[in-house]
């Protein structure tokens, strides 16, 4: 009794390399190697354009993170109440730091006021103090973002109430350089009623500006001022009250798992605050978007895998004399399949392998060059970034050869089903 074969599902060498002889095609027949370098090749452009797309977004997203935790921390720990001023703050700052997963932990003031030039010019600001003495680790790294002057604010006047440390976009747009003096109207907390008018009067303080900041993020290098902690306690009228406490933790992705942490041990009237839910409508969008345009390009994909399906349908066709025969000589209906499964695998390799290499290529010559510039007022960063992630590499290659494989079922049905007597009749 002859042996059942074992069931196969990859190609034999046999069944290999009648598949690379068919997709070569005969010499009188170029049309269907025509069609089976088109097919490789939609396969190529719509991996390529994946890679490239989802690096883009890739590069979005964390170019964002980065240049929004430059000026901002991780986590905010702030109070409830009308005032929204941290009173007992040491205590507060001692549990924060005792938390494993905080690196580093300081007292913050942010304060709204209108900044104004020598010439008078105003302008919105917000105004940061913190200390410049920050130890072994900042908590954000802005100290490291000071591209000129010091971290000093120390003013060469000592009429000055103290030194100012501009966003270098807001410094140009004053036409205000280091060594400049800026006046700072005071906060509501610290404007004072006039006695002899009987109308709330507002402190204008005079600063000079020891140094400006560039972080790559339109926001803060436009509308933002650092002034030193003590500084700030009194220019927004605190005394010796904060507006909040900065935390910066191990991992800024756990930065909500942290958060919720300190919220609790803390308790009211204390509330905290992490970066991702402050930026939760953008990120979010990004993610959305990303998946989005994700799909939208796999169905270039899906367009290569028609037509490896005409392909191997004409193959089937051409071939159909030559199949029955090979039937006839004792190759079974599924070796046929397997046959035709090969030839799609091959088509699917081959362009997943070159649109591979042209998406990385392509990612690596926009992200290093920068070529393409974009307006950074409206999307915070001033040039288009791609980050290559393995995981979205892994993801479009299986997807890729998914649908190759995919779309080799039909015309190896077609194959499998053709009896030996019909198709060697077949002219």
């Amino acid at each position: 009794m002859a042996r059942r074969p074992e069931a196969r599902f990859w190609p034999s060498a046999l069944e290999r390399r009648i598949a690379v002889r068919y997709l070569r095609g005969r010499r009188a027949s170029r049309f269907t190697t025509l069609n089976t370098k088109i097919a490789a090749a939609g396969v190529t452009i719509g991996v390529a354009a994946l890679i490239v797309v989802l690096g883009i977004m890739n590069g979005l997203h964390d170019d964002l993170r980065d240049k929004i935790l430059v000026g901002n921390p991780h986590i905010h720990v702030l109070t409830y109440g009308a005032n929204l001023r941290l009173d007992h703050w040491r205590s507060v700052l001692d549990s924060v730091k005792r938390d494993p997963d905080v690196v580093a932990a300081a007292p913050e003031v942010l304060v709204k006021s209108l900044v104004m030039n020598s010439a008078g010019y105003p302008a919105a600001v917000d105004v940061v103090g913190f200390d410049p003495d920050t130890g072994s680790m900042a908590v954000t790294s802005l100290p490291a973002a000071i591209n000129s002057g010091q971290l000093t604010f120390t003013p060469k006047q000592d009429s000055l109430d103290g030194g100012i440390i501009l966003g270098y976009r807001l410094a140009e747009r004053m036409s205000t350089y280091v060594g400049d003096v800026v006046r700072l109207v005071a906060g509501n907390q610290a404007i004072k009623v006039n006695r002899a008018l009987g109308v709330p009067t507002p402190r204008v303080y005079r600063f000079e500006v020891t140094g400006t900041f560039d972080t790559g993020m339109f926001q803060y290098d436009d509308g933002f001022a650092v002034l030193k902690l003590d500084v700030a306690q009194r220019f927004a009228g605190l005394d010796s009250a904060v507006s909040g406490i900065q935390v910066r933790t191990r991992d800024a992705w756990r930065a909500q798992e942290v958060a919720h942490r300190l919220g609790g041990r803390l308790g009211l009237p204390y509330r905290t605050l992490a970066w991702q839910d402050q930026n939760q409508n953008l990120f979010g969008a990004l993610k959305l978007e990303k998946l989005g345009m994700g799909l939208i390009i796999t169905f270039i994909t899906v367009v290569a895998a028609f037509n490896i399906v005409g392909t191997l349908t004409m193959i089937v066709g051409e071939r159909t004399r030559e199949i029955g025969i090979l039937l006839a000589m004792g190759l079974t209906p599924k070796a046929i399949g397997r046959i035709f499964l090969a030839q799609g695998a091959a088509i699917g390799v081959v362009g997943t392998g070159l649109g591979l290499g042209l998406g990385i290529l392509v990612a690596f010559i926009l992200d290093g060059s920068q070529l393409i510039r974009i307006d950074p007022s409206i999307y915070f960063i001033d040039h288009l970034p791609v980050h290559i992630r393995p995981l979205d590499v892994l993801a479009v290659i299986g997807v890729s050869l998914a649908i190759a494989l995919a779309a080799t079922i039909p015309a190896s049905r077609w194959a499998s089903t053709l009896e030996p007597v019909e198709a060697i009749r077949n002219e």
